[in-house]
């Protein structure tokens, strides 16, 4: 199974579809405002939220953006030395508890890192969406990624021990 990507199995209009989905449950969406300390009540208060435009709990939109960003790790950052820029970030439609969220990822531009010959910077655009295909979430962000010769020089997976006899 591949995790992540180097620099140079990246293709500029490449598009990763994530899978699986993830079906957000009330507990999810608590659980994440508690973790955050964002309490306001259209996310956590039924009767607050009944009196508002949507007339039931949303979704914390960060959830929403942090689902979608462990979505992408197989396919974009797996490998990533660092992420270094979100970009852009906007929440497009909201999300509620039952919805599932599915993601895709396309390669925007890649480039060379100008201070460590070893690695490169990659944008990408992620899209998340419901089971009905409504666009819920898009974000634009760059990762600094590994080339070959980084690995070739540090090993596939620096850090991992060896097993003992």
């Amino acid at each position: 199974m591949q995790f992540g990507r180097t620099y140079e199995e990246f293709e500029v209009g490449a598009v990763y579809k994530h899978w699986p989905g993830k079906t957000v449950t009330e507990y999810d969406n608590h659980l994440f405002c508690l973790l955050t300390m964002n309490h306001h009540p259209v996310h956590m208060d039924d009767n607050y939220s009944a009196t508002t435009d949507h007339g039931r709990n949303l979704v914390v939109g960060n959830y929403v953006y942090s689902l979608l960003i462990g979505m992408s790790v197989p396919d974009v950052s797996g490998r990533a030395i660092a992420n270094l820029e979100v970009e852009s970030l906007r929440h497009v439609a909201p999300t509620f508890h039952g919805d599932t969220i599915y993601g895709e990822t396309t390669v925007l531009d890649k480039r060379r890192s100008a201070s460590k010959e070893d690695r490169g910077i990659v944008e990408v655009e992620t899209r998340g969406y419901k089971q009905d295909g409504t666009l819920v979430c898009v974000f634009r962000r760059k990762v600094m990624v590994p080339t070959e010769t980084y690995l070739k020089e540090r090993g596939d997976q620096p850090g991992r021990p060896v097993p003992r006899s």
